[in-house]
């Protein structure tokens, strides 16, 4: 037994003195990579790409790009409320409705005071009247009710087709005119001032209310 371990042991310093002897004969490896040779003086050096910045990333002050001629934009605007109450067209739209107004609501006024007159009239001599006579009595007045609503309502009607078609006509002149001041005055267009809400930067705003009523009193004398 002990001679088969001592066996074991002499081959294993044998195996690792040879394995020592080995590495003693081999080269020790460069603990750094040898450089490069310099280059010949009289050899070309081969030309460089040039490096580009990556976009965004340049330390360079970048040009400033040239101020842009800001480009303003002309609207007009009109007040229609002051336009139909100073010009003479709208002043005489505005008094033929009253007075027409004021024509039907006395008319309208006799209509209901008959009306009453006849209630009372009727109420005054019930006790006096028979059944037949009082029911004669109450379709006379409710015929007389359905005349005056009739009245009321074709009277409502009339002063309302009236209304529209001189506010028509005043419109039609406005819009004559304006197109007109817009034209002379270079405008990208015009409109009712309470219907602009907003106008960005750049958009002049140009009141025409004065010149629009002053061109709509000439047109009107020239009539």
């Amino acid at each position: 037994m002990q001679k088969t371990i001592r066996t074991v042991l002499i081959s294993c310093f044998l195996l690792l003195a040879t394995l020592t002897a080995q590495a003693a004969d081999q080269p020790a490896a460069a603990a750094t990579p040898a450089a490069a040779p310099a280059p010949a003086a009289t050899e070309a050096a081969p030309a460089q790409p040039a490096l580009k910045p990556a976009p965004g990333l340049s330390l360079l002050p970048t040009a400033k790009d040239e101020a842009k001629p800001v480009v303003t934009t002309k609207i007009g605007v009109v007040d229609i409320n002051k336009v139909s109450t100073d010009t003479a067209m709208g002043k005489a739209a505005q008094a033929q409705i009253k007075a027409q107004q004021a024509k039907l609501q006395k008319q309208v006024e006799g209509k209901r005071k008959q009306l009453d007159k006849f209630k009372a009239d009727t109420e005054r001599q019930l006790p006096t009247l028979t059944p037949q006579q009082r029911e004669a009595k109450s379709k006379e007045f409710q015929k007389k009710i359905e005349e005056f609503q009739k009245f009321g309502m074709k009277a409502e009607k009339e002063l309302m087709e009236n209304q529209q078609k001189l506010t028509k006509n005043l419109f039609e002149a406005i819009g004559q005119a304006t197109d007109a001041l817009g034209k002379d005055n270079g405008l990208q267009a015009v409109v009712i001032n309470r219907e602009l809400l907003f106008a960005a930067q750049g958009v002049e705003l140009v009141d025409l209310t004065a010149d629009l009523v002053k061109l709509l009193d000439v047109k009107g004398a020239k009539k």
